[in-house]
């Protein structure tokens, strides 16, 4: 395997591990998920890990392009500390909101995971445009899922 295919496996295994942590992690609350009030527009509970993944292995050829690029030492580190910061944050989430059923914390908790997304993606897009067009449907699904969350917390309070 080459070093740039090898790159490329281990950034998209990073945010794959950090979902697949995530889904571990928070697998015994799926249950009281379903039997809470879901707001207009829910989509099933088969779609969440699907787009996940996608989204995951979207930020993942990002986080490689960012790598790959030509950029500065220092803002290509500085990207990927913001991306990681984010990754954190989303990994949380998913424990506030389904662990610990703090869901006006976790609304808020997720506010914050969207301006850290949209700091990576003009990190990462200052390093190479492509990533804009990769983190974009990440920013838009965060956003939707800001929209359940609250919804939620108001259906169920």
């Amino acid at each position: 395997m080459s070093h740039k295919l090898r790159q490329l496996v281990l950034c998209i295994a990073i945010p794959l591990a950090v979902g697949g942590l995530s889904g571990w992690v928070t697998r015994g609350a799926m249950e009281g998920f379903q039997a809470l009030n879901q707001p207009p527009l829910s989509p099933p509970g088969w779609l969440f890990p699907v787009v996940w993944t996608v989204l995951f292995v979207l930020m993942g050829i990002a986080s490689y392009l960012v790598v790959r690029s030509q950029g500065p030492e220092k803002l290509v580190k500085r990207a990927l500390v913001f991306y990681g910061i984010q990754l954190g944050f989303n990994f949380l989430w998913s424990i506030l909101f389904f662990n610990l059923g703090l869901y006006l914390v976790s609304f808020f908790w997720l506010v914050l995971l969207w301006c850290l997304i949209l700091l990576t993606t003009l990190q990462f897009s200052a390093l190479d445009r492509r990533t804009f067009w990769l983190m974009l449907p990440y920013l838009a699904w965060v956003a939707f899922a800001g929209y359940l969350n609250l919804g939620i917390f108001w259906l169920n309070r």
